[in-house]
């Protein structure tokens, strides 16, 4: 059972590496947050000043043709959706930012999550921005220089024993305990997350003016890769693209339940033994034993009649160094894995010439 604030010797120092200018958001959303942070203020003129942060700051990324890796590859009409642009540098500002404006909504005084670092920092930028406390679960064996960020945007930190799992759990029951808004992936906040990253989905769409013939997502939990999926989803039924993008999921090798169900046909995710996963400073941001919403993404590869891969440590790095110096983003080298599945697919099988669409998910610093 975790325990809280206990020490812990040799600590797993994260690669996370996604960064943002936390300061200058800052300073940009000011008048906003003076308002939206000030417990005197009505409720209805925090939350207006709030949304003004979110529309200013959240989203509307990146989306560029990466024509210099379609000639490395072979693979034409690529396209980058670069998710590095968020506040904190990654997609999960999208779901910090609406969970915080719910939580700010529906009168709650804190809000609590389990990171390993990148979600941390975004639901404690997200909290501080609405004038809520933030209380951060994070793995007693872990170590990022993320924790600082957390820390300087007045979050709480609480070291747990044990792996991400259990320091969700804890998290969780905290909530429960304590009240707190839960931000937790798994919960009854399932939808609204959903529909955060759908997102995603909607400005392919105003950018492309259609679906494209496939979306290729790196998964970890699979929040990001369903979400995604369902935005489409959303899309399609009423009638504004003409097709479902199939979607192609990517992630460390033999490291997460949902690419191995994919792969071995199995009809729902099925957990991983923790112990035989060895976790290093490129895949952690996309392992687990435990795929909180594994079966949800893997409805959606079948539905979309979509495919599943593994990257290899070295094809990420290698994946990476090839998206800095041909079109010019540092991206973290585990976002990189939907772009290695969708590229080891075409190596195969030829793709017809269409529309690709590739989602990275996280800045490198």
């Amino acid at each position: 059972m975790p325990t809280e604030n206990n020490q812990f010797t040799q600590p797993f120092e994260l690669l996370d590496g996604a960064s943002g200018a936390l300061q200058q958001i800052q300073q940009d959303v000011n008048p906003q947050r003076k308002i939206s942070a000030d417990l005197s203020k009505p409720i209805e003129e925090r939350l207006e000043a709030y949304e003004d942060i979110i529309d200013s700051e959240v989203g509307d990324t990146a989306f560029i043709r990466a024509r210099n890796i379609e000639r490395e590859t072979g693979l034409r009409q690529i396209f980058l959706k670069f998710e590095g642009g968020n506040p904190t540098g990654t997609q999960k500002d999208r779901v910090a930012f609406a969970q915080a404006m719910d939580a700010l909504r529906r009168g709650f005084d804190a809000i609590t999550v389990a990171t390993c670092g990148n979600f941390g920092v975004a639901q404690a930028l997200a909290a501080s921005l609405a004038g809520i406390r933030c209380v951060i679960f994070i793995p007693g064996n872990y170590h990022t220089r993320r924790i600082g960020e957390m820390e300087a945007l007045g979050a709480q930190i609480v070291r747990v024993e044990g792996d991400y799992e259990g320091a969700v759990i804890a998290s969780s029951r905290r909530a429960e305990q304590e009240e707190w808004y839960d931000a937790n992936p798994g919960g009854g906040n399932t939808t609204m997350q959903l529909g955060a990253y759908g997102g995603i989905s909607y400005e392919i769409y105003d950018e492309l003016g259609d679906a494209p013939a496939a979306v290729a997502v790196p998964v970890s939990n699979g929040t990001t890769f369903a979400g995604v999926f369902k935005g489409f989803a959303s899309l399609y039924r009423r009638g504004k693209t003409s097709r479902m993008p199939r979607m192609v999921a990517g992630s460390s090798f033999k490291k997460n339940p949902i690419i191995q169900a994919a792969l071995k046909n199995r009809p729902t995710c099925e957990d991983l033994v923790p112990e035989k996963i060895r976790e290093t400073r490129v895949n952690e941001p996309l392992i687990n034993w435990h795929a909180i919403d594994g079966n949800i993404a893997l409805r959606a590869l079948r539905e979309t009649n979509g495919w599943a891969g593994d990257a290899s440590d070295k094809n990420m790095r290698s994946y990476s160094r090839l998206i800095r110096e041909k079109e010019g983003l540092d991206v973290l080298p585990a976002s990189t894995a939907g772009l290695i599945a969708l590229i080891e697919r075409h190596k195969i099988e030829p793709l017809p010439n269409d529309r690709y669409v590739v989602v990275l998910t996280g800045r490198k610093s």
